[in-house]
């Protein structure tokens, strides 16, 4: 593949719904352009883009795949995006590197909660959006209802069509061109005329995207006001500018499985969507925090931003990277910004879905990968030690659903460990740790398909089966009241015996306060150098739990009284013996569980709030307080953490997915009695 300068580049990340034919598209578009000669089909996993096992397997999209395609004198990066809402981190990463967001939509089944999403994300980014209704051949397509949906739920004026379909469904036929007013139909490369039967549908469409272009114009306002018709390459000009801008959203339709509208729709990317030299220079952070704007010329110092990793079977961790300033060259070295240290390249490559092909140099705007480099991880930016600088990684969502992982085999737990780091590494939304309370293995992710995901690349890659199940609640155990207890340690076995015997009181400490011990031995009832065993015995014990196996907090325990045997007493004696009292007083001074409660904030439109609002309250949760944020309403609560394990799942389904939330620690409170008692029943079951 040859060099391309920074103006005939074209960066795509192709968005949207899960379902609405991104991948199908990628495939069509790459055979237009020549780079396949047969197109693959999702279902049997013979696609470009989804080349990993669990696409194959599963038959969607997990990873965002580089799917580079040469036409009309450039080359059009298009970055095919996953659409469940599960790999969003895939989505956010793919947005980063790109000049433009390229939106698909169903025909049928118009705009989407993924749509919602994935247009919001290019908002933040301030993105140029195009749009691509697909599927104008599938059953109930409906090209009018599908652009009345668009305009209504994004409420932007310059969302205007380029392309008008010839029929619906079955019916569909081929796609109008509204700028040059021709035909194409379905299976035929020349244009023709415009059937009589789409003449005034075609010219009233053709007028609404001239008001729409003339508008973003003053010249072109003034000669459209005065009645004057506007050239082809007026109207171009005009969209290329809008477009570029964001006062204009193109909207092209077509169908990727008959290939209707695909060329014009690379026509459409080459026009519309804004080279790196027309983006202009990116705003990085020098080294002593300084902007510094960096232009996409081949003479300045090379910078690139790596912005997503992949653990390849065969060449190990590949880095796939955009470079922003300056010319990356294989076999040179760079400096690490975020790890402070020099990073050595060897062999660059262009990536095309699982294809790698070897290229000596890549310059300002191009998209590539490189293997095996030691220190470098997603966000990180590489660049020329002459002027170092630091671009904006990608912004991840938090992970939202976390469950324990329990291997199936004894002794997996190193190659678990191992298997999970090295995913994370690869995916910055996946979160490994292990619970310092509970010793469990945590994963935590953006929902149960990526969760399952994971697993299934866990057994694949590292050879380790293991199960995902809800975390252990990190319950914890106090007392409410007080008790003197006598704990007595006495045995003898024929030579020196054993002998401890301390009298203790048990009293409760204020929430938060953890333990306290008061030495009031007077006398030497029990010697100086066996009180510290008194104290680890007790501590000993508070650390296994008394009631249901955990940890007991916020409790004074005084050391009053004891007695000695001057041969037979010992620390171990003496510790046994404090257990012991520790015990006994612990369930005579009214025991209670307590239970970890969490800050909770909820994101969800306004129509949701009754039933987020209910749910909170099904699960003992107390309501804080309600705002309006934008477009959203938040909800403030506090909820039980036993409550909120499966939360994300339950979120998404009351809301459709449109719903997002947050949570933190906030304190301990007494689980209710009838609770308690299941946890404790529990407790003794897995004991036995």
């Amino acid at each position: 593949m040859k060099a391309y300068s920074p103006d005939r580049l074209r960066n795509v990340a192709v968005v949207g719904h899960a379902g609405v034919g991104k991948t199908s598209l990628v495939e069509r578009l790459l055979l237009e352009g020549g780079v396949i000669t047969r197109m693959g089909r999702v279902e049997n996993g013979s696609t470009v883009s989804d080349w990993t096992e669990e696409e194959v397997k599963r038959h969607i999209s997990i990873q965002t795949s580089v799917a580079p395609v040469e036409w009309g004198g450039a080359k059009i990066n298009l970055l095919d995006t996953p659409g469940y809402f599960d790999f969003v981190g895939e989505v956010k990463s793919a947005l980063r590197v790109a000049e433009a967001a390229l939106c698909v939509v169903c025909a049928a089944s118009g705009v989407e909660v993924g749509t919602e999403h994935v247009w919001e994300y290019a908002a933040e980014r301030d993105l140029p959006r195009i749009v691509f209704i697909n599927k104008m051949d599938r059953e109930n397509a409906n090209f009018d209802q599908t652009m009345a949906q668009l305009r209504d739920t994004f409420g932007h004026p310059g969302l205007v069509p380029i392309h008008l379909p010839m029929g619906n469904a079955a019916d569909f036929r081929g796609i109008i061109d509204l700028i040059r007013m021709q035909a194409f139909v379905t299976g035929k490369e020349e244009p023709e005329p415009i059937p009589s039967q789409w003449e005034a549908q075609a010219q009233e469409w053709r007028e609404q995207l001239v008001e729409a272009v003339a508008a973003t114009d003053d010249e072109l306002i003034a000669k459209y006001l005065e009645g004057e018709a506007l050239s082809a390459e007026e109207i171009e000009g005009a969209l290329h500018k809008g477009a570029r801008q964001g006062d204009i959203v193109p909207v092209l339709v077509g169908s990727a499985l008959n290939g209707a509208g695909a060329r014009a729709l690379l026509d459409g990317l080459v026009r519309l969507v804004p080279s790196p030299e027309e983006a202009g220079p990116v705003t990085a952070n020098g080294a002593g925090g300084e902007e510094v704007a960096l232009q996409p010329r081949e003479g300045e110092p090379a910078a690139a931003l790596v912005w997503k990793t992949i653990v390849d079977p065969y060449v190990g961790r590949l880095s796939l990277f955009r470079v922003y300033s300056g010319t990356v060259s294989s076999d040179s070295t760079l400096y690490n910004m975020a790890k402070g240290e020099e990073e050595r390249l060897g062999q660059l490559f262009v990536i095309r879905g699982k294809e790698q092909v070897p290229v000596p140099r890549l310059g300002p705007g191009e998209i590539g990968a490189v293997a095996k480099l030691q220190r470098t991880g997603t966000g990180d930016t590489l660049t020329a030690p002459a002027r170092k600088v630091r671009l904006e990684g990608p912004v991840f969502p938090e992970p939202t659903l976390r469950l324990a992982v329990r291997p199936r085999n004894k002794g997996d737990e190193e190659k678990i460990s191992a298997g999970l780091t090295r995913l994370a590494e690869e995916d910055p939304t996946l979160v490994f740790e292990k619970d310092p309370q509970t010793g469990e293995f945590l994963i935590a992710g953006t929902g149960e398909t990526h969760l399952d995901v994971m697993s299934s690349r866990l057994q694949g890659k590292f050879g380790v089966q293991v199960d995902l199940v809800p975390p252990k609640i990190p319950y914890r155990e106090t007392i409410r009241g007080r008790a003197k207890v006598e704990g007595k340690h006495k045995k003898q076995t024929g030579g020196r015996g054993q002998y401890g015997h301390v009298w203790l009181e048990l009293e409760p400490l204020p929430l938060g306060q953890g333990f306290e011990f008061v030495d009031k031995i007077f006398g030497g009832a029990v010697p100086r150098n066996f009180i510290p065993a008194v104290e680890k015995g007790v501590r000993e014990t508070m650390a296994e739990g008394v009631l249901a196996g955990y940890p007991v907090v916020d409790v004074r325990v005084t050391l009053f009284d004891g007695s000695y045997h001057s041969v037979d007493s010992s620390e171990m004696a003496f510790k046994i013996a404090a257990s012991m009292a520790f015990k006994k007083g612990f369930m005579e001074a009214q025991p209670v569980l307590l239970e970890p409660v969490l800050n909770v904030e909820v994101r969800v439109p306004e129509a949701y709030m009754g039933d987020v609002i209910g749910d909170l309250n099904k699960k003992r949760g107390k309501i804080l307080g309600m705002e309006p944020e934008g477009k959203v309403q938040v909800v403030r609560a506090q909820v039980p953490m036993a409550e909120m394990t499966r939360y994300a799942v339950d979120l998404r389904s009351m809301t459709q997915g449109r719903g997002s939330f947050t949570t933190s620690f906030s304190h301990y409170e007494e689980l209710p009695p009838h609770l308690a008692e299941e946890v404790i029943a529990q407790s003794k079951e897995q004991a036995s």
